[in-house]
């Protein structure tokens, strides 16, 4: 008993010593405001009387943290992140300490400095433009197109891309890209959204920005903020008609000096395309003959693209910056098979022929930038310089083969034909921007720019005799271009209690050569062009605000479009330039009222003399059909516009557009003046929903009406544009796996009729754009890193627009 009595006071004795010297941890877990988790915040805790440090950590992927162990007492507890006000925390540790969610407050002036993973308002309206938000979103998983395609405010049709019915500049962080529109789709097909931030879609761009700039889609790509490096692989499976791949890899390097990004992506598709086309020939004002025609075309490519940036923080004021956009395409085929029925005015087959055209392109496009920023003691006074260099090179070959059959399928002859044609394009450039802010609420800026584009181009047309090659020399030619712009600008923005105003006036004088070799056809112009534009806006009250936006611009011919080139698709198709197209001059104004940031009302109005169309010229007495850039006389525009948007939960965010808007186009078509007009409507709904409670699973659906509409005397019949786009994050989100499906209704596609004067034709085009697309990337190293990714780009470099 005595022993059991000692052991029982031994074990009382330890229990004691024990509970005594205990150590006990402190867990939770942050988020923010929203409730998204806040990875890699600093947790740190401190001495209640002299804030020495006791023990550390950092939360982990979703937010928890376990600081410890630690003794009985009082401390301080201490939780920072950047973008954050610091959270502190008096405690008294008695035992094991649970603090469950603590929730971190966002530093609002340091909101645009960094990126953080709380969920942001899908889309943002402001007077001078819509600001859509993408990060955490589905869309980040997809490509830059597929996220110009879910933007409200921009449409895609067949890969063009246009904004209120015109088609805008595309810069990436503020820099012009330096492609033609056909390169650029390619180019943002195979480019991946992942670093993308958000897309700004601005309808009323200031003087700084070329005068060329009517509307611009400005892709922010994420800032930068920690050191270290980033690395991401992704493929992309696309199932249409016929498969399509994409795979690719980015790296991201960042330390105190130096800042060093690289991506490659390599694409292989194969996209069809269906056509059924018909033309009314007229003998007078009877119809002579109805041409229909079936057409299939198959595009194959294998499209590389790397770009690169690499930027050196000389010190706190200087950093220079070399980068480049390159694309290559060593293998572009186009197949068309055509068949063309021929009736008389009664609906009897006359004779039909059967055409086959088969064409194979080589491209190399290469930008290259350099850029010296400076900055001055005063906040916010900068000097940037720029200069940039393009070279383009294109070869494309093309045979085209006719035969043709009688009504009763007996075979009569048949037509061939090669060309042989190459162009070469040199762009230069250079611009020099001053920015000087005056206190707190006056900002003035300057700036000057020069630019030179020369191109070469020849074609050789060869008609097949015999099987022999007999040069043509009708359609056989060589084009030189030179165009030198000179241009300057100020700008002023000014902020009272109530009111705000931006107004600016830019210069630009042009001088063009264009030069067609044999037949000795000259296309010079020079004109000087003044571009003022305003925005002035009242705030009433806090949810309140009423604004104006004027703006003068300059749309400049594409040089493919003043090139007299005639590239024949059949015997009695071809598309041609034309050398004596002048500039438009666009006049666009609008007036709106914003209520509580959430609700827009707004009224446009948009002039455009000497608007160009590519518009279908019948030649009734041969039968023939050109395609031919023509300046119209005037183009009239308005319209209303009605913009939502808000979240119907905390996890489900819309924004809703309907727009009512009237085109009038009018033009002298042989000494016959022609007037047309139609009022449409164009929608979008657009939604963004986030699921689970690590908001690891979104879903964006993006709706698009446009109803029946005007362009160039082309009546467009309406169509409903569809994305789905589901993305879900895997493994500490270092693995995304991500589905899209677009054009969900099967009703897509780009049909039109004509019929003016003499003119009567229609085309219902079947695209290849109902597809399911299957993706999926891997992040590894350091994935707090954002990248310095980024495009340069110039409008000269823009219109190297090549003909469909």
């Amino acid at each position: 008993m005595i022993i059991i009595k000692q052991l029982a006071q031994l074990t009382l004795f330890f229990l004691t010593l024990v509970a005594f010297s205990q150590e006990f941890s402190i867990s939770g877990t942050v988020h923010d405001v929203n409730g998204a988790p806040i990875s890699f915040s600093n947790v740190i805790l401190l001495t209640e009387t002299d804030a020495a440090f006791v023990a550390g950590t950092t939360t982990n992927t979703d937010g928890s943290f376990v600081v410890g162990p630690v003794e009985k007492g009082s401390y301080l507890l201490k939780i920072t992140f950047i973008g954050y006000e610091d959270y502190t925390k008096t405690l008294a540790v008695e035992a094991q300490t649970n603090l469950n969610q603590i929730t971190l407050i966002e530093t609002a002036e340091s909101l645009d400095e960094v990126s953080i993973t709380y969920k942001k308002p899908t889309v943002k309206k402001e007077p001078d433009r819509i600001v859509f938000n993408i990060e955490n979103s589905a869309l980040t998983q997809g490509n830059i197109m597929q996220v110009m395609k879910s933007t409200p405010g921009v449409l895609v049709i067949g890969g063009k891309i246009s904004v209120k019915h015109t088609e805008p500049t595309i810069f990436i962080n503020g820099r012009k890209v330096h492609l033609s529109s056909d390169e650029l789709s390619q180019l943002l097909e195979s480019s991946d959204a992942n670093n993308i931030k958000s897309i700004e879609v601005i309808t009323n761009p200031s003087a700084k920005y070329d005068a060329t700039s009517g509307a611009v889609i400005d892709i922010i790509m994420s800032k930068n903020l920690v050191t270290g490096y980033r690395g991401n692989i992704f493929t992309n499976y696309t199932q249409g008609v016929f498969p399509r791949y994409n795979v690719g890899t980015g790296h991201f390097f960042k330390s105190d000096k130096i800042n060093f990004y690289t991506n490659y992506s390599y694409s292989q598709d194969k996209i069809n395309r269906n056509n059924e086309e018909e033309t009314s020939y007229f003998n007078g004002t009877a119809i002579d003959e109805v041409w229909k025609s079936r057409l299939n075309r198959n595009t194959w490519s294998k499209t590389h693209n790397l770009n690169f940036n690499f930027d050196f923080l000389a010190d706190d004021k200087n950093t220079l910056s070399l980068s480049a956009t390159t694309m290559w395409l060593p293998d572009f085929e186009y197949k068309i098979a055509n068949r063309t029925n021929i009736y008389n005015n009664s609906n009897s087959l006359q004779y039909y022929f059967l055409s086959h055209s088969f064409s194979n392109d080589t491209k190399q496009n290469l930008g290259f930038d350099f850029d010296y920023e400076h900055k001055f003691n005063t906040k916010g006074e900068a000097l940037l310089f720029n200069a940039h260099f393009t070279t383009y090179d294109m070869e494309m070959d093309q045979r085209v083969t006719s035969r043709y059959f009688t009504n009763t399928n007996a075979f009569t002859n048949t037509t061939s034909f090669v060309t042989d044609n190459n162009q070469e394009t040199k762009i230069y450039s250079s611009k020099l921007d001053y920015k000087l802010p005056v206190g707190e609420t006056f900002t003035f800026e300057t700036g000057l720019k020069y630019s030179n584009v020369n191109t070469n181009s020849n074609i050789t047309h060869f008609d097949m005799v015999g099987g022999t090659p007999v040069l043509n020399p009708n359609n056989t030619n060589a084009f030189d271009y030179n165009e030198d712009v000179f241009a300057g600008y100020a700008n002023l923005s000014k902020d009272w209690s109530k009111w705000s105003l931006v107004a600016g006036l830019r210069a630009e004088q042009t001088n063009i050569e264009g030069l067609s070799v044999t037949t000795n056809q000259t296309a010079n112009q020079e004109y000087l062009k003044w571009f003022p534009n305003a925005s002035i806006s009242f705030n009433p009250s806090e949810n309140i605000s009423i604004y104006t936006n004027y703006k003068k611009s300059i749309i400049r011919p594409n040089y493919r479009d003043l090139n007299p080139f005639r590239f024949y698709l059949n015997d009695n198709t071809s598309v041609t330039g034309n050398p004596n197209l002048k500039p438009v001059v666009v006049d666009h104004g609008e007036f709106g009222i914003a209520l509580s940031g959430t609700y827009f009302i707004e009224a446009y109005y948009k002039k455009m003399d000497d608007n160009i169309y590519e518009i279908p010229i019948q030649d009734n007495t041969n039968n023939t059909l050109s395609w031919v850039p023509t300046n119209f006389d005037e183009t009239i525009e308005y319209g209303f516009d009605f913009v939502a948007s808000t979240y119907l939960t905390n996890r489900w965010y819309i924004y809703a557009v309907t727009s009512f808007y009237n085109v009038q186009d009018s033009n002298t078509f042989q000494n016959e003046n022609i007037v047309q007009d139609q009022w449409s409507n164009y929608s979008v709904l657009q939604n963004n929903i986030t699921l689970l409670k690590d908001n690891s699973l979104n879903i964006d659906l993006a709706l698009h009406y446009s109803s029946k509409n005007l362009q160039g005397f082309r009546t467009i019949d309406g169509m409903v544009i569809s994305t789905l786009a589901i993305s879900k994050s895997l493994w500490n989100k270092k693995a995304i796996f991500s589905v899209i499906v677009e054009d969900l209704f099967n009703d897509q596609d780009y049909d039109y009729y004509v019929r003016y004067s003499n003119q009567a034709n229609k085309s219902y085009a079947d695209f290849d754009n109902r597809y399911i697309k299957l993706g999926f990337r891997y992040k590894f190293g350091n994935t707090l890193l954002q990248t310095n990714n980024r495009s340069k780009n110039l409008k000269e470099r823009e219109r190297l627009k090549t003909k469909s």
